[in-house]
C-alpha cells in the first residue's frame, strides 16, 4: 500500500473587522438616516406646515401630517424611543451585563446621535405647534438637548482613556511630554512660530477664576485654536498653498509639515486639558446636578402626554 503525503491546508483567514470602524460605520448610517428623515418630511411637509391653523384642516395632507394622523403619529412614537433610548447610557453604569457591551465612547456616540433625534422626530410630530402640557414637555427636551451638547462639550474637556476612564495627571503629563519631544525633533515649526498655541492664562489665574469664566476661557482657547493652527501652515506656504488651503484652514499633500501640525495642534489641546482639568471637572459635576432634572421632568411630562392620548386620544 502507497502512502500518499498530501500537503496541509491553509485556510486563509480574513482580517478581524476593526471595531472603532465598524462603530464610525454604524454612527455614519444613524447620522444618514436622521438627515434623510429630516429632508424627506421638510420636503414632503413644507405646504402643510407653512399654512396656519386655521387652514391646515383643508389641505390635502392634514390627515397624514397633524400630530395625531398617519405620519405624525408614528413620528411620535419615535420621538419618544429615541428619547426614551438616551437613557441607556446612564443605565449601562448600574448595570453590569449591559455595562459589557462595547465601549463608553461608541454608547456616547449614540447617545448623542438620539439627543439630537428626538427633538427634531418631536417637532415635526407636533407640525410645529407647541402648546399645552406637550408643548411645556417639548420646550424642556429642548432644554435637555442642548444641555447635553454642552455636556459632550465638557466630557471632551477632560482626558480619558479608550475606556472612557478618566486619565491620570501623571499620564497626561507623560502624553504631554512625548509630545513636546515630537515637536522638538521637527524643523519646520519653530518655536516661535508655536508659541501662539501656547498661549494660556496662568495656573494661578485658573485657580481663581469662577467656574463660569473658565467655562468661557475654554471655549475662547478652543475658537482661537484652528485660527492659529491655520496660521502655522500659512508660515510654511508659499502664495499657491495658501490660496491652495483657504488660507491654511485646509490640509496640505505635505506629509511631513501635516504631522507637525498635528502634534502642535494635539499638544495644544492636551496643554489646555491639563491647565483647566480641576475646573473642568468641576464644571462637568456641576452640568450633571442641572441636566439630570430638566431629562427627568421630560420623561414624566412626555409619559403623562402619552398616557393621556392613549386613554382620551388627540383632543
Amino acid at each position: 500500500m502507497s502512502a500518499h503525503a498530501s500537503a496541509p491546508t491553509i485556510v486563509a483567514r480574513a482580517p478581524a473587522a476593526d471595531p472603532e470602524r465598524r462603530h464610525r460605520l454604524r454612527l455614519r448610517i444613524g447620522w444618514i438616516l436622521l438627515g434623510s428623515l429630516v429632508l424627506l418630511l421638510a420636503a414632503y411637509g413644507f405646504d402643510y406646515y407653512s399654512l396656519n391653523a386655521q387652514h391646515r384642516p383643508l389641505s390635502a395632507k392634514h390627515q397624514t401630517l397633524r400630530p395625531s394622523g398617519t405620519v405624525g403619529v408614528r413620528l411620535g412614537m419615535l420621538g419618544f424611543l429615541c428619547f426614551m433610548g438616551l437613557y441607556l447610557y446612564p443605565l449601562r453604569k448600574r448595570w453590569a451585563w449591559l455595562g459589557k457591551k462595547g465601549s463608553s465612547k461608541h454608547w456616547l456616540d449614540f447617545h448623542v446621535l438620539l439627543g439630537l433625534a428626538a427633538p427634531l422626530v418631536i417637532t415635526f410630530h407636533s407640525s410645529f405647534k407647541f402648546h399645552g402640557l406637550a408643548g411645556m414637555a417639548y420646550w424642556i427636551m429642548v432644554a435637555v438637548s442642548m444641555s447635553g451638547l454642552v455636556g459632550k462639550y465638557l466630557f471632551a474637556q477632560i482626558p480619558r482613556s479608550l475606556s472612557a476612564a478618566e486619565l491620570s495627571l501623571k499620564e497626561l503629563k507623560d502624553e504631554e511630554a512625548k509630545l513636546t519631544q515630537q515637536l522638538a525633533a521637527q524643523k519646520l515649526l519653530s518655536a516661535a512660530t508655536l508659541a501662539p498655541l501656547f498661549e494660556f492664562p496662568s495656573a494661578q489665574r485658573v485657580e481663581s477664576m469662577s467656574l463660569l469664566l473658565a467655562l468661557g476661557s475654554i471655549i475662547a482657547v478652543d475658537l482661537r485654536r484652528p485660527f492659529r493652527v491655520a496660521g502655522l501652515r500659512r508660515r510654511a506656504l508659499g502664495l499657491g498653498g495658501k490660496l491652495a488651503t483657504l488660507g491654511g484652514f485646509l490640509p496640505t499633500r505635505k506629509q511631513e509639515l501635516e504631522q507637525a501640525v498635528h502634534a502642535a495642534r494635539k499638544h495644544s489641546s492636551l496643554s489646555q486639558n491639563i491647565l483647566f482639568l480641576s475646573r473642568s471637572q468641576q464644571v462637568f459635576r456641576l452640568w450633571h446636578v442641572i441636566h439630570r432634572p430638566f431629562s427627568y421632568s421630560f420623561s414624566l411630562l412626555a409619559s403623562a402626554h402619552v398616557i393621556v392620548v392613549l386613554l382620551f386620544g388627540y383632543m
